[in-house]
């Protein structure tokens, strides 16, 4: 008899979640027949009766906003990325039943990067500040050999991205937004803003751009991202980054020893099209 195994995304919103294509696709590519992944509205406050339900047909949990600090203080460890940064963004639930906090966004970054031929960079910089922000500084700690420039709206965003980067041990500089365009320049540019934030920047592409890495996926692409891949530069997209990220959290929750990339790609791309939100396929 196969075993029953659970898992789930959470978050609110949470409908937009592509979580569900990407893990099933993985279930099937890996004949996990007995496996189900869900998506389930849940807000800070009803996340610890949420999770107080599960029993031990639960296998893990992916999370989206606004729990990926909420959740810290229900949890029995919390590995050390998603301590740096105080976000975790997968739950696994052991055979013991203690509850484990992972971070895979980091390393999904830099799973992405690497996919792309990234491996060092002499210096980099970030379009926007938060949580996404915070994330790719942990990132490019661990491949950026100089100063990391920020590019925020405010100074209490230069202050927390300056703290960010204190804790992480990196070397960060912060610049107003309004010099937004001079980040185009670097070597790699990480853009965390939300849809539409960068689209006044698209203009300002140099004529040899190098890797820009664009974490939305929806629409896509972005128009920054459009005209970075005309004037040929390298692009790394959201898409890239969901499914690497969501690769290691498959490998976590079943101890699969590879979680199926491309399997996983292809569900989302499919999903994208599906929505009329992917034009164009998702990296240059």
């Amino acid at each position: 008899m196969t075993e029953e195994r659970r898992a789930a995304v959470l978050g609110s919103p949470i409908t937009h979640s592509l979580s569900p294509e990407l893990h099933r696709a993985a279930y099937r590519a890996l004949g996990l027949s007995g496996w189900a992944y869900d998506m389930f509205e849940v807000d800070e406050r009803a996340l610890a009766p949420f999770m107080g339900t599960l029993d031990a047909s639960w296998a893990g949990l992916s999370l989206t906003m606004p729990l990926k600090r909420a959740v810290i203080p229900l949890l029995d460890e919390v590995s050390p990325t998603a301590a740096d940064i105080e976000a975790v963004n997968t739950v696994v639930f052991t055979e013991d039943g203690r509850r484990v906090g992972e971070n895979t966004d980091v390393p999904g970054m830099l799973a992405a990067l690497r996919e792309r031929g990234v491996q060092r960079v002499p210096h980099a910089a970030v379009l926007g500040a938060g949580a996404t922000a915070a994330s790719a500084l942990s990132a490019l700690g661990r491949i950026c050999d100089g100063e990391i420039t920020a590019y925020v709206r405010s100074p209490e965003r230069a202050r927390e991205m300056r703290g960010w980067g204190e804790r992480l041990g990196v070397c960060v500089t912060t610049t107003d937004w309004s010099r937004a365009a001079e980040a185009l320049g670097a070597p790699l540019v990480v853009a965390t803003t939300p849809a539409g934030a960068t689209d006044a920047l698209a203009g300002s592409v140099p004529e040899r751009p190098g890797t820009l890495f664009d974490v939305l996926y929806e629409p896509w692409p972005t128009e920054l991202a459009a005209a970075w891949q005309q004037r040929g530069g390298q692009l790394v997209g959201g898409l890239d980054l969901l499914v690497h990220q969501a690769v290691l959290q498959v490998e976590l929750m079943t101890g699969a020893e590879h979680g199926p990339l491309a399997a996983m790609r292809r569900a989302g791309e499919a999903a994208l099209t599906a929505r009329g939100t992917l034009s164009g396929g998702l990296s240059g």
